[in-house]
């Protein structure tokens, strides 16, 4: 058993830092703590069965070649977790203003909506935020959650801002700053109170 556990051991650093990772990078791709791959670089521990077949797959290797002796060539991980999610929220909101400009497109050869398309343009944004907060809140972090979130009250203000050049006097537009400012605080408020256990 404890050879077995040598033999994953070296494997397992010997991948790590041949695809350039680093522990907590690994962990992260994993679900686990930087300390959990730790022990199991030390071999004061083995992954279970799932584990094991997932680190596998992440270097793109069979799990007999995991826990045998040699690694014949080791391969690059397929793309990180975090590299894949950040490229779907990106593709996201690129597809917003992607369907942003069809539209502009659309309304302006329409002669009544001709001048108010670019209003598209001030909408694009918050619903760009509105879909990183939700990204954000299934994959991100606290963090991120709070800036997406930030994103959307400035964004919104911002629209409202547009709108009321647009169709009104735009005298008393920071008072909507003002709500939004202390909305803000609300929101850092809200996440810091969430840490504290």
């Amino acid at each position: 058993m404890d050879d077995l556990k040598n033999i994953i051991a070296k494997n397992l650093v010997q991948l790590r830092t041949n695809a350039g990772l680093t522990q907590l990078q690994l962990a992260e791709m994993l679900n686990y703590s930087d300390k959990a791959v730790s022990k199991w670089e030390r071999a004061e521990a083995i992954p279970d069965l799932r584990v094991l077949i997932r680190i596998a797959k992440i270097y793109n290797i069979t799990l007999d070649e995991l826990v045998s002796e040699q690694i014949e060539e080791p391969l690059k991980p397929k793309m990180n977790l975090r590299k894949r999610r950040t490229l779907i929220c990106l593709l996201s909101v690129g597809l917003t203003f992607f369907i942003a400009a069809v539209i502009f497109t659309v309304l302006y050869f329409i002669p009544v909506c001709e001048s108010y398309a670019g209003f598209v343009f001030a909408v694009a944004p918050l619903a760009s935020a509105i879909i990183l907060t939700v990204f954000s809140a299934v994959w991100g972090s606290r963090k991120t959650t709070a800036l997406a979130c930030s994103a959307i009250v400035w964004t919104l203000v911002v629209l409202i801002h547009v709108f009321m050049a647009m169709f009104f006097s735009t005298e008393k537009v920071y008072l909507f700053y003002i709500i939004a400012a202390f909305f803000q605080v609300l929101i850092i408020l809200w996440f810091a109170l969430r840490k504290v256990k």
